[in-house]
């Protein structure tokens, strides 16, 4: 049956109203976003990006990235948590954020292997922060055995204590656990799934 002039009518006057209410929101959340910071109400933005690992969150503080989350996580529960440990002041910003994305497009285009950022390790402490501060001397390409990363965080004994800080590590990729792997060469756990640390694993090696 053809639909009547007055149905097609309808309906186009109901799709440009959806539109219409979404650009709306839209203008009213980037309102509110820069609101919030002119008036240091922000303590934490957030951005979701897509990558060849699947979709990141990335989470930042005024005094750098914060955290870095994998969709198998649950990005409503990672907000969640964030807001209890660090702020409830958090608004969707990709514009605070746009530094990391740019930097992680390179990475996984691979022309860079060296992020430059700055970050807010607050959500790692004690020996696991020692841990992950550690991370970033094991380079692009190569990897490290738990043992020698607890080594290297000044305590040879606490392996599984450095396996914790990896499984741990709020800033995965950026701070890179995925190159720690057991002291048989196996692949160990990752919170992305074994299947992306060999894929970043791959990456890297092939570059």
């Amino acid at each position: 049956m053809t639909p009547s002039t007055d149905t097609v009518l309808e309906a186009g006057l109901n799709s440009a109203l959806t539109a219409g209410e979404d650009q709306a929101l839209d203008r009213l959340h980037a309102r509110l976003t820069a609101g919030a910071q002119e008036q240091d109400l922000l303590d934490l933005a957030y951005t979701v990006v897509n990558t060849p690992i699947g979709e990141l969150l990335l989470a930042a503080t005024p005094a750098g990235l914060a955290r870095v989350a994998f969709g198998r996580e649950g990005h409503d529960a990672v907000l969640a948590d964030l807001s209890l440990r660090i702020s409830p002041r958090i608004l969707e910003a990709p514009d605070r954020l746009a530094e990391p994305v740019r930097q992680l497009g390179e990475y996984f285009a691979g022309t860079r292997q060296v992020f430059d950022l700055p970050l807010d390790l607050r959500l790692a402490t004690g020996f696991r922060r020692t841990v992950v501060e550690h991370l970033s001397e094991i380079t692009y390409g190569s990897t490290a055995s738990y043992a020698a990363l607890a080594a290297l965080a000044g305590n040879p004994g606490a392996v599984r204590a450095a396996g914790t800080a990896c499984a741990r590590n709020p800033l995965p990729v950026v701070v890179p656990c995925h190159r720690v792997v057991r002291s048989d060469g196996t692949i160990g756990n990752y919170l992305g799934g074994s299947d992306v640390k060999r894929t970043l694993l791959a990456m890297e090696a092939a570059a």
